[in-house]
């Protein structure tokens, strides 16, 4: 069942894509902790489920802009 709405993904998407640029530049264990990060939030963004909403009882599928 998909909670996350397609706004959301796309700003999950380049968030995502950001915080990986940042981790490549890193290139330590902090940079390893942030790809771990941003591989999660672009695996909410592919399958539009997000665990933490689904705890807080937030859906954004099908909300107007």
């Amino acid at each position: 069942m998909q909670n996350v709405g397609t706004v959301d993904r796309a700003v999950r998407a380049v968030v995502s894509l950001g915080i990986a640029w940042y981790a490549w530049k890193r290139a330590d264990r902090m940079g390893v902790a942030l790809a771990f990060a941003a591989g999660d939030l672009f695996g909410s963004v592919l399958s539009g489920y997000c665990p933490l909403y689904r705890l807080l009882k937030i859906n954004t599928v099908g909300k107007p802009v």
